[in-house]
C-alpha cells in the first residue's frame, strides 16, 4: 500500500475537506504496516475502495418558523460502507455541519461499528440547522420537513439513523413520527426512540457509560483503579451527562464540564443533583454552561477557557471534533494527566495525539471509546427486529461486554514492543479487518 499516493488521490478528489482528510490519514498511517504484511488487501484494492463513500445524498429542507418566515437549510446523508450490515450512524443538527463533517463522521463510523462486532455498516447525516433558540414547534416543523426527504433513502435493513449533536429524544420523536406517517409502518428505522415506542433502555446514557467502561479497562491494564481519580469532561449534553453519571457511580470525581462559553470547575465533584441539572441545561436550548455556577456555590465558571487547563488525572473530550489541541495536550501532560479518552468523535487534533503518545500518556480514540452509543443502538435494532424488550440490567451487561471486547482487540493489535498500548493503531486495525475481509468475500460490486 502506497500511503502517500492514496492520500494524494484522496486529497485531489476531496479538496478543502480537512476533517475527512484528517480521519483518512490517521487510519491509513496506522494500518500501513499491517496491510503490507497481508497482500490480499492490496490485491483487491481494499484501501482505495474503503476511503470512498458508497453514495451521498444532499437535499433542500424548507420549513416555516413561528413568525411565518420561510427558512432553507441543507440536509445530507452519507452512506459510507455497508459491507457488514445496514448503514448506521447519527444525524447531527448544527450550524457547522458540512459535507466534510459528515464524510469524516461516516468514515469513522464504519470502523467504530465494526469494532462493536454487530452487523452494522457506516453512515452519517444531518443538517446545518441550528436548534439553539428554536421553539418546540419550530424544531418539529424542521424535523418533519427533513424527514420528508430523508425517508426515501433509509429503512430498517438499508440505513438506520440515530441521534447526534442537536438531535436528542425530542428530535428523534418528531423524525420518527413523520417517517411512520410517510412509510405507513412501524419499523426500527431510527434508534434512540422513546422507551414507550420501540426504544432501548440506556440508549441516552450509552455513549458516556461505554466511555467510562473503556477508561476503566485502560486503567486496569495499567494496574490502576478508577475510584478516586479526578476527571475533566467537555460538554454537558447526553455524552458528558452519561459519563458523569457512570464515573461518579464508580467512585471517580468529575470536576469539570464545559460549553461554548467556558467551563465549570467544581472541586467537590458531581453528585446526583448536579448531574440532573446537566439535563436541565441541555434541554434549555441556550447552549451555555455558566448557569451551573449560579446554581451550585461550589462551582466556579471560567469564561472563554477550556477544561484541559485544570489539573486532573483523566481528560475525556465529550463535545465535538478537534476540541483538544496540541497546546491543551501539553498542558495536560504538564499537570500530570494520566489518561486521555476521546468520547467525542475525533475530539483531539492529530498534533495533540502525537504529543500524548510521545509522552507515553494512555490515549484512546473515539472510534473505540465512544462505540457504546452505536452499540446500544445496534441492540435497539435487534430488539425491534425481534419485537422484544430487554431489561436495564441486560442492556448494561451487553454494553459492558462490548466495551471489554473492544478494549481487548485494541490491546491485541496495538501493544508495542516497549509495552505502550497504541490504542489508535489497535482500534484502526481491528476495525479494518472485519470490513476489509467482508469486502473481499462479497466481491467487487
Amino acid at each position: 500500500m502506497d500511503v502517500k499516493k492514496i492520500l494524494a488521490d484522496v486529497t485531489a478528489k476531496n479538496p478543502g475537506q480537512e476533517l475527512f482528510l484528517q480521519a483518512v490519514t490517521e487510519v491509513l498511517e496506522s494500518i500501513e504496516d499491517f496491510v503490507a504484511k497481508n497482500k490480499k488487501y492490496d490485491k483487491y484494492k481494499i484501501v482505495e475502495r474503503i476511503v470512498e463513500p458508497d453514495r451521498i445524498f444532499q437535499f433542500k429542507v424548507e420549513w416555516v418558523d413561528d413568525k411565518g418566515n420561510i427558512n432553507i437549510n441543507r440536509g445530507y446523508r452519507v452512506q459510507f460502507n455497508n459491507a457488514i450490515g445496514p448503514y448506521k450512524g447519527g444525524l447531527r443538527f448544527h450550524p457547522t455541519v458540512t459535507l466534510d463533517t459528515l464524510k469524516f463522521l461516516g468514515f469513522e463510523q464504519t470502523f467504530k461499528n465494526s469494532l462493536t462486532t454487530l452487523p452494522m455498516g457506516g453512515g452519517k447525516g444531518g443538517s446545518d440547522f441550528d436548534p439553539k433558540g428554536k421553539s418546540d414547534n419550530e424544531i418539529m416543523r424542521f424535523c418533519q420537513a427533513f424527514m420528508t426527504e430523508l425517508y426515501k433513502y433509509i429503512g430498517p435493513d438499508t440505513d438506520v439513523p440515530a441521534g447526534d449533536i442537536g438531535v436528542g429524544g425530542r428530535e428523534i420523536g418528531f423524525l420518527y413520527g413523520m417517517y411512520k406517517k410517510l412509510a405507513r409502518e412501524n419499523t426500527g428505522v431510527l434508534t434512540g426512540k422513546g422507551a414507550g415506542w420501540g426504544g432501548s433502555i440506556l440508549r441516552p446514557e450509552a455513549t458516556g457509560f461505554g466511555g467510562v467502561y473503556f477508561v476503566d479497562n485502560m486503567l486496569k491494564a495499567q494496574k490502576k483503579k478508577l475510584k478516586g481519580m479526578t476527571i475533566a469532561l467537555s460538554g454537558f449534553g447526553n455524552v458528558a451527562w452519561g459519563a458523569a453519571l457512570k464515573a461518579t457511580e464508580l467512585g471517580a470525581k468529575v470536576v469539570c464540564i464545559s460549553g461554548p462559553d467556558g467551563y465549570i470547575y467544581d472541586e467537590e465533584g458531581m453528585n446526583a443533583k448536579k448531574i440532573d441539572y446537566m439535563l436541565e441545561l441541555r434541554d434549555s436550548n441556550n447552549n451555555v454552561v455558566e448557569p451551573f455556577a449560579k446554581k451550585f456555590p461550589s462551582a466556579k465558571f471560567i469564561k472563554g477557557k477550556k477544561p484541559w487547563e485544570a489539573k486532573v488525572d483523566i481528560a475525556m473530550p465529550c463535545a465535538i471534533q478537534n476540541e483538544l489541541d496540541a497546546k491543551d495536550a501539553k498542558q495536560l501532560i504538564k499537570n500530570g494527566c494520566k489518561l486521555v479518552c476521546e468520547v467525542s468523535n475525533m475530539g483531539c487534533t492529530a498534533d495533540a495525539i502525537h504529543e500524548l503518545q510521545k509522552a507515553s500518556v494512555a490515549f484512546a480514540p473515539g472510534k473505540a471509546a465512544n462505540a457504546g452509543g452505536v452499540g446500544v443502538s445496534g441492540l435497539e435494532m435487534s430488539q425491534n427486529a425481534g419485537h422484544i424488550s430487554w431489561t436495564e440490567e441486560e442492556v448494561d451487561k451487553r454494553l459492558h461486554g462490548m466495551m471489554d471486547s473492544i478494549h481487548d482487540n485494541c490491546i491485541k493489535y496495538g501493544k508495542e514492543k516497549n509495552g505502550y498500548i497504541n490504542y489508535v493503531k489497535g482500534a484502526n486495525i481491528a476495525g479494518f479487518i472485519k470490513v476489509a475481509d467482508s469486502m473481499i468475500e462479497l466481491g467487487v460490486c
